[in-house]
């Protein structure tokens, strides 16, 4: 008997499939520069620039900085 996870692999993609669909997902407020929040595994940084519409570089102290999707569940703002 094969296991399930060798079958899994093998799957055609179905473009038209409803699993598929694009989510609506809510337009973002953008964070400003300066603005601090905290992300769920690297904890209390400051927005030191924008990357787009969608993402900011924060700072998280001794030099990691990270690039943050503005729409991650991972973050909360302050």
């Amino acid at each position: 008997m094969a296991s399930s996870s060798s079958r899994a692999g093998s799957r055609p993609h179905l473009p038209n499939s409803p699993f598929n669909a694009s989510r609506v997902v809510p337009a973002a407020e953008p964070i400003p520069v300066g603005a601090q929040l905290c992300h769920d595994r690297h904890g209390l940084g400051r927005v030191i620039a924008l990357d787009g519409a969608t993402s900011v570089i924060v700072d998280f102290g001794n030099g990691d900085r990270r690039r943050v999707d503005i729409n991650s569940p991972r973050i909360e703002r302050l």
